[in-house]
């Protein structure tokens, strides 16, 4: 799991998320659970879990996109210490972090997945980002 440096949030993959004592360690308070192929994480009972069960690619439903970049964005406005987490962390994990950080910081959203990309290891896939540029109102 990488920061993103500056702001208290976390980009990782769906092991990052099961291991707790290293969310501990990090002073992780919340987690974005995002790949729907995953199981749903089992956290203590003093975590945030927001699961938003997202395709790596196109065919989200716009609600459940904005619902996970929305809060997404409360948490890093919030400044509650957060991973944002999917099956590799390297499509889903950065876009929506990008996203919620676009939204949280009023960046264009291109210039918060290039503040991602330079944390941590990315390849979103285009469809994905699509959907999410194209059909979030920011």
């Amino acid at each position: 799991m990488t920061q993103v440096e500056t702001y208290l949030l976390w980009v990782g993959h769906a092991g990052e998320g099961r291991d707790v004592r290293n969310l501990y360690a990090k002073e992780i308070r919340a987690v974005v659970q995002l790949a729907i192929e995953e199981r749903s994480l089992e956290l203590p009972r003093e975590m945030i879990l927001c699961r938003f069960p997202l395709v790596d690619g196109c065919g989200n439903d716009t609600a459940l996109l904005s619902a996970a970049i929305r809060s997404t964005a409360v948490l890093v406005s919030g400044k509650i210490p957060t991973l944002v987490c999917c099956g590799a962390g390297m499509s889903r994990s950065p876009a929506i972090a990008a996203a919620a950080l676009s939204m949280a910081k009023s960046t264009p959203p291109e210039e918060a997945l290039e503040i991602v990309s330079r944390h941590c290891p990315t390849d979103v896939l285009p469809g994905l980002w699509q959907e999410i540029v194209q059909n979030i109102t920011w």
